[in-house]
């Protein structure tokens, strides 16, 4: 596993062996990324499902200011904070649900939110609306996954691309 663009191309990343996580390929992470790589410069993301933290790495590398980055699981968190080792970086180990409770509190916006549930996870649209106090009508979301809720008001599907069994949404809010 590896950085595929920007300027950490080709840092190597460790956690591609945590069980319960599964590796955004690195042909699936180019894509994303020539998708949103200009909705990126000095912007904030937010990470829900971090894994090894590949997609945030990425983000930084191509430009983000910062970001948070949440998993549940203590493997997951040891390797997010070694891939990410001196970058700007918040990383919280929480659910999700509770984590976007403490995010809400704090009352950040984020510009980009990378969802990569584990795919058992199918409640796309329970999350989404979790979200909407983190998000604006610019807020760019990125959802990874292998089966396909439809996704309903108020967001909206913007683009769609399948790489063998994963697929990738861009996902925006509908302007009122």
């Amino acid at each position: 596993m590896r950085v595929t663009s920007g300027i950490y191309k080709n840092k190597k990343l460790i956690g591609d062996n945590i069980e319960g996580t599964r590796p955004t390929k690195d042909r699936v992470k180019e894509a994303i990324f020539s998708i949103i790589r200009e909705d990126l410069y000095n912007k904030t993301f937010l990470d829900l499902f971090g894994g090894s933290g590949a997609l945030s790495i990425e983000a930084l590398s191509n430009g983000a200011k910062d970001g948070y980055i949440i998993d549940n699981n203590q493997e997951a968190i040891n390797a997010i904070k070694e891939n990410l080792k001196d970058k700007n970086i918040t990383i919280i180990k929480d659910d999700y649900k509770s984590a976007i409770n403490t995010l809400k509190e704090k009352q950040i916006i984020f510009d980009i939110i990378f969802l990569d549930p584990p795919y058992k996870l199918t409640n796309i649209n329970e999350i989404l609306n979790l979200l909407i106090p983190l998000i604006n009508k610019e807020t760019v979301i990125v959802y990874e996954y292998e089966n396909k809720e439809e996704i309903k008001k108020p967001f909206i599907e913007i683009k769609q691309k399948k790489y063998g069994i994963t697929k990738i949404s861009i996902i925006k809010k509908e302007t009122e």
